[in-house]
């Protein structure tokens, strides 16, 4: 009987530390659950103001030594979508980035991180902008914990190769969508 109580015990607590623990999460007090002209893109026929939104996150997983934030749009009419937003070698320190952080001129991004080219083909953030009369699109925001301080990689790098390095060093990524349409004139 005493084995069978204490084997219970060990079980409870095992699931009580399983589940208790917070998950790593992302938010942004900005960004609500559809973009706006604040965070549009300001080209390609889009008259935004181009402001990436303010992020935080927390509860990254032990073992992380660097972030990376990607801002992708899986509906983009290309067959294979659209990078809007490519960061990393955000230090493990760093828990948070201001609205405006996306625009490589301002000073707002961490030092050490770089901003790599979108598929605009410049750095920085790129918001959304799809093509007028094709309907809502997804834009998944994504901070990835990294294993690994830096990815060596430069700032003229191929969205898809940094997409291909953060993936293969990602410890854990948490999300948020937000919805962005442009009505057919």
């Amino acid at each position: 009987m005493q084995r069978i109580i204490s084997l219970s015990i060990l079980f409870m607590a095992f699931i009580f530390q399983s589940f208790g623990q917070e998950s790593f999460s992302l938010k942004s007090a900005t960004l609500g659950g559809n973009a706006s002209l604040t965070e549009e893109f300001n080209g390609f026929g889009c008259t935004g103001e181009n402001t990436s939104p303010q992020l935080s996150w927390r509860n990254a997983p032990e073992g992380t030594k660097s972030f990376a934030i990607t801002m992708y749009d899986p509906d983009a009419p290309t067959g294979s979508g659209w990078w809007h937003w490519v960061v990393f070698n955000i230090p493990s320190d760093i828990n948070s980035l201001v609205e405006g952080a996306g625009d490589v001129s301002n000073g707002k991004m961490p030092k050490k991180a770089i901003q790599s080219i979108t598929n605009y083909g410049v750095p920085g953030y790129g918001g959304p902008c799809p093509p007028q009369g094709h309907g809502i699109h997804q834009y998944v925001i994504t901070v990835h914990a990294l294993k690994v301080e830096s990815l060596a990689l430069e700032a003229n790098t191929n969205p898809a190769v940094v997409g291909y390095y953060i993936w293969s060093n990602t410890l854990a990524k948490a999300s948020i969508v937000t919805y962005y349409e442009r009505k057919a004139k």
